[in-house]
């Protein structure tokens, strides 16, 4: 039976995961057999069982199945029980291991690919789900100044704080409030609404000139969120594409003991989406 990995989401025919990690494979000689799994949330654990008895070694998770793939897990590393949630699974014996690598591979984008110094920025978290649970975390460690953290749903707002642990630092404030929050240094979109067609309505009076804007998703889902910073003429936009390869990366490190390089592999996959933005 032969090891598999994979990566689930729902949907996930765009995930560039099975692409990276076979670059990753290529880079330290191995053979990886990747796929990419779609399963709605109400199949997801029995999905993740058939996987595993399939020769399933580890997976990636992406939305919206992080938090439950936490539930799922015997163990969890330090960062994935303060996120929450997890997007890398190792099967060890009859059980999962959960870490999760997302915080890890925003900072390292960020800080070491573009250069940026975190410290102290006053920053806005969009959204409250798995991705915002990965990332805050990190985000603290490096240094941000104050977190305001806004959803939809204000009670899932409130339960990230909480969970956060930092009240004098880490607020959560209603949606409708934005106008009346100020200005931001840093602002982080780790909504779903240009996965699914919506739009995002954001005023512009909360960025200036010096801000940072950086949507946790890549490609066409990461358009509306960058056209929103572009219009509110932010110091620099910046997608979700190197932190996924910088995540990617240490789940490639969670299961076989080496970290690939990564910025070849980034550039590789940015040349391709200027291509295709092009019709080159």
């Amino acid at each position: 039976m032969s090891e598999r990995y994979a990566v689930f989401g729902h949907p996930v025919a765009h995930s560039l995961s099975p692409r990276i990690h076979a670059l990753f494979a290529r880079q330290v000689g191995r053979t990886m057999h990747y796929d990419a799994i779609d399963v709605a949330p109400e199949g997801f654990t029995a999905a993740l069982a058939d996987f595993a008895a399939g020769g399933g070694r580890g997976a990636n998770v992406t939305l919206p199945h992080k938090q439950a793939a936490s539930a799922l897990c015997a163990r969890l590393t330090e960062r994935a029980t303060r996120a929450g949630a997890v997007n890398t699974l190792t099967r060890v014996g009859e059980e999962w291991h959960g870490d999760n690598t997302d915080g890890a591979g925003l900072v390292r984008d960020l800080t070491e690919r573009h250069a940026l110094d975190l410290r102290g920025r006053r920053t806005l978290l969009l959204g409250a789900g798995g991705a915002a649970h990965g990332v805050a975390p990190s985000l603290l460690d490096a240094g941000i100044g104050e977190l305001f953290i806004v959803n939809r749903d204000s009670a899932r707002a409130d339960t990230l704080v909480d969970a956060l642990g930092q009240p004098g630092r880490v607020h959560s404030r209603y949606w409708q409030d934005l106008n009346a929050l100020g200005v931001f240094d840093f602002v982080i979109n780790a909504t779903a609404a240009g996965r699914d067609g919506g739009s995002l309505q954001l005023p512009m009076g909360i960025a200036t000139p010096r801000t940072l804007a950086v949507d946790l998703s890549y490609g066409d889902a990461a358009i509306p969120f960058l056209a929103w910073a572009r219009g509110a003429r932010c110091a620099q936009a910046i997608d979700g594409l190197g932190m996924l390869v910088e995540q990617a990366a240490e789940s490639f490190h969670d299961w076989f003991g080496v970290r690939p390089a990564t910025e070849a592999v980034y550039d590789e996959l940015s040349a391709r989406a200027v291509a295709l933005a092009t019709g080159d």
